[in-house]
């Protein structure tokens, strides 16, 4: 091996490699050392002696200590997603008219992407409750994703009226109680909340509410979720019903960045 240059024998000794080779998945060896020589001097300064050292180095961590290559995968895929999170943040986390709940100004967004025919969905709502009671600062925001059933569309729109006339969780609720979705159960959701029968039928019809729906499916299809709930909270994305703990977590972890 050739010998270690000094900037390379600094690093290692501070634990700079170790950390980087943990925080990166595996890639080439030059690209690795290219970007630890960011730190150390322009690329252009970098003769071919020292870069050969540093992929030396770098190859011969990663042989020694294949267990980082499933942790380093990981982050960096989370990485990536919290770019494509970072790049989609508003329409994400802007709420359709009413559709949210907790602090109007809270520090932390919580977002689920939901279909109100999904058992797992309706499986949440006392976890989300528990949260916004807990939390304070907690924003959580409503996205409707109906991809179940063609009932899951009509129930998204006149959930989508209810937002616009302030009645939003309170109809989120009621519908959820009511059991299976059927166009029964939304009319009587909907009454429960101001909405009469005439004004439910005229939403399920209409296609003023056509691109929300488009919008939220198209912006989880980029967010790679597997169905519904799917629940997106500072850089993270979590599928699946993933339970109270799990969502505290995610909360805590989107506070402290």
């Amino acid at each position: 091996m050739s010998e270690t240059p000094a900037t390379l024998r600094a690093a290692l000794k501070n634990g700079k490699i170790q950390m980087m080779l943990g925080g990166t998945a595996f890639v080439a060896a030059a690209a690795v050392a290219a970007f630890f020589m960011q730190g150390a001097a322009p690329a252009a300064q970098v003769d071919t002696k020292d870069r050969a050292a540093i992929e030396a180095i770098v190859r011969d961590y990663i042989l020694e200590h294949p267990e980082i290559l499933p942790q380093a995968m990981e982050r960096l895929a989370s990485k990536r997603m919290g770019a494509v999170i970072d790049q989609n943040r508003s329409k994400i986390e802007t709420p359709y008219a009413g559709a949210w709940e907790g602090a109007e100004n809270g520090d932390v967004t919580l977002v689920e992407y939901f279909d109100y025919a999904c058992g797992y969905c309706r499986a949440t709502l006392p976890e989300i409750a528990k949260l916004v009671t807990q939390d304070s600062k907690l924003k959580v925001v409503y996205r409707e994703l109906p991809i179940l059933s063609e009932q899951s569309t009509d129930a998204a729109k006149v959930s989508l009226l209810a937002a616009e006339k302030g009645q939003y969780m309170r109809f989120h609720k009621a519908l959820y109680g009511a059991g299976q979705v059927t166009r029964d159960t939304i009319f009587a959701a909907a009454a429960s909340v101001g909405i009469d029968r005439k004004a439910a039928e005229a939403a399920m019809v209409t296609a003023k509410y056509n691109a929300e729906v488009e919008s939220n499916i198209r912006i989880a299809q980029t967010l790679q979720a597997t169905g519904t709930p799917t629940f997106v909270v500072g850089n993270q994305v979590l599928n699946g019903a993933v339970g109270f703990d799990a969502l505290k977590a995610a909360v805590a972890a989107a506070r402290a960045r």
